[in-house]
């Protein structure tokens, strides 16, 4: 008689059933292995070893080479749901596939980020879809749903999104705290995961590693509080790298790493990302922290059973059954045309005024540091091909010629010792750059098996191709294509195919030294020296002299005279100068790309400027100059095709930006800023004139809007809108629906984004659109007051136009709505973390496990307003409960505007910052009603709540 499998190995039963049963089965010391990202396999019950984290942003990444689609910004450009879901089905399928050949690509897929591109110096804007919430959720829900498959059993890959929460700063990202009000929490950072995790596609989230209101993101009560109260399915928190040990380490909020993982793992992280692949650290803290009882069996179990349902539902245990296995694919003719359409659709026309498209037979000149590069980011897959500016115009039918410059300086080196000389790698010849490489880990490792350079005699020297990226971070190039690049023994060689890697050792900076310059190697933080063995980094450097050949401006001015129009290629490096761990520091474009534009220009009048980047740049005076500008993310393998036929004419653009362009630095919040309400930032609250608004792009046809209606019932927004296209070219338009209250009781945004769509239409077609949005998501606000999401009655204005900016149909209702009413500060207090406006503070933790306070910041003054606060009858007394870790005392004055009432709260040392007291005073000529009521808090203190009496 054949034996009856144990109730997990049955496909019939439920995943909740099989996960009960395995779990029975698993000692205590199994449960917490299970813990780690690295999940040993269990032998004795046939279960395969696991692990979590594959990274596919953009496509498939760091397994080699795959298919590599624009950035996940350029996709967010496309503004276009459908084509995400298919970016993200194509890389869930290629993940199974690459799976099949090598155990190590895993099928739990961090991905995609989710964080706003709130400030465009955030070194991974990158990395996010959109500034506004709306067009976030509904991109990272595409994407997920390509991800997760549409089977009802087994799913593709199981995707995690990123990074909970507020997470939009790079430097002292890990020590770092952020304010975030409550307005912002709810009605800005929540909703772009929410969207997504209610949509159902996603198996888990990833907390961040900073702080938030002074408790360490992978802490954070909301996790529970906000995020698991979205869905029932069981989501799985994977901590980020390395923050489980940051939480008693570089953040020092707990005093042991037991005490640390406790935490996390008690506020709801699931699978701990630390120690890379040795588990030992995580299992031997967790085990501690189980017997010293800072957490219980049933902890262990409830992060255990999560992991493995979402191991059920990838079908690990059901391999015959599994769809995905079959349904796998590589590199097909689909994913190639799929990549080709994402990069024509994120292609964003800023500014035309006639010169495109480009006329059948013109001669181009193409010039640019990015001109003939296809440039990878961090999170990309090796490249299976490419295409550049360069040969996408030069394979053009409609293109009569192409003339090249790249338009780096051509320089030379000398020592007191002799002139550099590098000598090529066997095989490599001079020529136009290449650009060839991928983020191949050995290959970034360092090479040592070339030689390393040396000095000599003049007629040795090499001439270099030298490219300063801004913020005076440079490369230099050999005349064989390869980049200097340092290795672990630290001697100088042409051996990178491009800069790259977690620490980049491919650039370098000039220091003025002794009438020369000492060249600083960036990844070593040392000084490149003559050794006997060849240049070579260390704490003493030589001095360089730098000797100009050829400036690249001139290279490109001389190109572009003999061209009918130019095609200036400009942008970033995606690993320099604004990168995971790495902010900007300005919009600016890099100087010696703002010389060649202007080089460009000069030359020629009919120059178009090409921005190729992660992000935006200031380029007012471009703007002003030139008849033509245009940006576009990386845009993958097929970016060079893609841009040659949106120039010829081929594709008319119709991608929109997804977040603001500003004119100046000066525009900008602060990094640590995320009050956008009092900052008056992104598209929502920004009242000044942007450079490019948020959704602008241009087309080269045009179209018209008529016939918007709106109506609302008590739950769903209805709005229909006739668009029809105008000129005489095929084109797509991005329809944006806005929607603003028109006399609201507390700050609202300009219009916020409610719906949009990606339509195609022929030359006089027309086409009535029509969307229906939830009422509340679309006219709703969390009211602080209340602690509530509310709807206020009153007038509405539905918009519907090209940009935030460009309006063209408007339409009003009126909803009946709820009014928010005063603060019931009489009966019930007030949460001091609940203000309506503030200035000079920041809001930390009351405790280590929850809550929210206010304390001044780094001025030592804060002032908080809150409105409408109803005293009832009246009230003589007011109670403060505070907290002070350092000795003496602060005061905090209460004031109530145009009565008189006054008072003066003195809070005396507690000893620490989470020992709180109360401290009273009376309230002299108090009145009864509504009132505003303002504190000013001096000095060092934590202001939980007031209480009236």
């Amino acid at each position: 008689m054949t034996a009856q499998p144990p109730p997990f190995r049955d496909p019939r039963a439920s995943v909740e059933v099989r996960v009960a049963d395995l779990l029975g089965r698993l000692t205590p010391a199994e449960r917490i292995a299970m813990l780690h990202q690295y999940t040993p396999a269990i032998e004795r019950l046939g279960i395969p070893a696991f692990r979590t984290g594959q990274e596919a942003l953009h496509g498939v990444a760091w397994m080699g080479r795959a298919t590599v689609f624009p950035q996940a910004v350029g996709l967010g450009a496309t503004w276009n749901d459908e084509l995400v879901r298919r970016v993200g089905e194509a890389a869930g399928r290629e993940v199974r596939a690459m799976r099949a050949h090598d155990e190590r690509v895993g099928l739990n897929v961090w991905a995609p980020t989710v964080n706003l591109l709130r400030h465009p110096l955030w070194g991974r804007n990158e990395e996010g879809y959109a500034e506004d919430p709306h067009l976030t959720a509904a991109l990272a829900t595409a994407y997920t749903r390509g991800l997760r498959g549409d089977h009802p059993v087994y799913w593709r890959t199981a995707p995690v999104l990123k990074h909970w929460l507020a997470h939009n700063h790079e430097r002292d990202r890990v020590t770092a705290s952020t304010s975030v009000r409550a307005r912002v929490l709810h009605e800005y950072e929540l909703p772009a995961f929410r969207g997504p995790v209610r949509a159902g596609a996603v198996s888990g989230v990833m907390p961040a590693y900073n702080l938030v209101n002074g408790r360490p993101n992978h802490l954070s009560p909301l996790l529970a509080d906000e995020l698991r109260t979205w869905t029932e399915l069981p989501l799985v928190i994977c901590s980020d790298a390395a923050a489980p040990s940051n939480i008693a380490g570089l953040q020092g909020y707990l005093p042991s790493h037991a005490e640390g993982l406790a935490a996390a793992l008690r506020a709801g992280v699931d699978s701990f990302t630390d120690d890379n692949e040795d588990s030992a650290p995580t299992v031997e803290r967790l085990t501690a922290a189980l017997e010293r009882g800072l957490i219980t069996q049933e902890d262990i179990d409830v992060a255990a059973a999560r992991l493995l349902g979402m191991r059920f539902r990838l079908g690990q245990f059901d391999p015959d059954d599994d769809p995905h296995i079959k349904d796998a694919a590589f590199d097909t003719p689909e994913h190639q045309e799929l990549a080709l359409t994402a990069a024509e659709q994120a292609v964003v026309l800023l500014k035309n005024n006639g010169l495109l498209p480009l006329r059948s037979g013109t001669r181009l000149a193409v010039v640019g540091l990015l001109a003939n590069e296809v440039k990878l980011d961090w999170y990309s897959g090796s490249l299976l091909r490419r295409t550049s500016p360069l040969a996408g115009l030069r394979a053009h039918p409609g293109v009569a010629s192409v003339t090249f410059a790249e338009g780096a300086d051509q320089v030379r080196l000398r020592t007191e010792r002799g002139w550099v000389h590098a000598h090529a790698a066997p095989g490599a010849e001079d020529g136009e750059p290449t650009a060839t490489a991928a983020l191949d880990p050995a290959l970034l490792a360092g090479r040592t098996d070339l030689p390393p350079l040396t000095v000599g005699p003049e007629a040795e020297a090499t001439t270099f191709a030298l490219i300063d990226w801004g913020d005076g971070v440079l490369t230099l190039r050999a005349p064989d294509g390869r980049y200097l690049s340092v290795a672990d023994d630290g001697l100088v060689r042409a051996s990178a195919d491009q800069p790259g890697g977690w620490v980049v050792q491919e650039t370098f900076a000039l220091e003025p030294h002794g009438g020369g310059h000492l060249l600083r190697h960036r990844g070593t933080g040392n000084h490149v020296s003559v050794a006997a063995d060849g240049l070579k980094v260390a704490e003493e450097g030589d001095v360089f002299f730098l000797e100009t050949v050829e400036r690249g401006q001139d290279a490109v001015a001389a190109a572009a005279a003999g061209a009918d129009v130019v095609i200036v290629v400009a942008g970033n490096d995606p690993h320099i100068n604004g990168r995971e761990t790495e902010d900007r520091t300005t919009l600016a474009l890099p100087p010696q790309q703002d010389r060649l534009w202007r080089a460009a220009h000069a030359a020629n009048e009919n120059t178009v400027l090409v921005l190729t980047s992660a992000y935006p740049y200031a380029v007012r005076d471009a703007d002003a100059a030139l008849p033509a500008l245009l940006w576009t993310a990386h845009g993958g393998q097929a970016a060079g095709t893609a841009l040659a036929r949106v120039l010829c004419g081929d594709v008319s653009p119709a991608g929109r930006l997804p977040q603001t362009w500003y004119a100046d630095d000066a525009e900008l919040p602060g990094m640590l800023d995320y009050d956008l309400i009092g900052s008056r930032t992104t598209y929502l609250y920004y009242d000044g004139t942007p450079l490019y608004p948020f959704g602008h792009g241009l087309s080269y046809t045009t179209f018209d809007y008529t016939a918007l209606t709106a109506s609302a019932d008590g739950t769903e927004l209805t709005a229909e809108v006739t668009v029809a296209n105008t000129g005489g070219t095929a084109s797509d338009e991005v329809v944006q629906l806005y929607a603003r209250a028109t006399d609201p009781s507390v700050p609202r945004p300009h219009r916020s984004l409610i719906a949009h769509r990606r339509v195609r239409l022929a030359p006089g077609e027309s086409r009535e659109l029509s969307f229906t949005v939830p009422l509340a998501e679309a006219l709703g606000f969390f009211d602080v007051a209340h602690s509530r999401w509310t709807v206020e009655p009153g007038a509405y204005a539905v918009q519907a136009g090209a940009s935030s900016r460009d309006i063209r149909r408007t339409a009003t209702l009126t909803v009946a709505g709820e009014p928010a009413g005063p603060r019931p500060v009489r009966d019930a207090g007030l949460a001091a973390a609940a203000f309506d406006e503030t200035s000079g503070t920041e809001l930390v933790d009351t405790a280590r496990e929850a809550g929210d306070a206010v304390s001044a910041g780094a001025d030592g003054v804060g002032e908080l307003t809150f409105r409408a606060c109803d005293f009832g009858t009246g009230t003589t007394t007011v109670d403060l409960r505070a907290a002070r870790a350092e000795a003496g005392e602060a005061t905090v004055e209460l004031h109530i505007p145009g009565t008189g009432c006054r008072a003066t709260l003195r809070v005396p040392s507690t000893g620490d910052r989470y020992a709180y007291t109360t401290v009273t005073a009376e309230l002299p000529g108090a009145p009864a009603g509504v009132h505003d009521l303002c504190l000013t808090l001096h000095g060092p203190v934590r202001v939980d709540r007031l209480t009236f009496t």
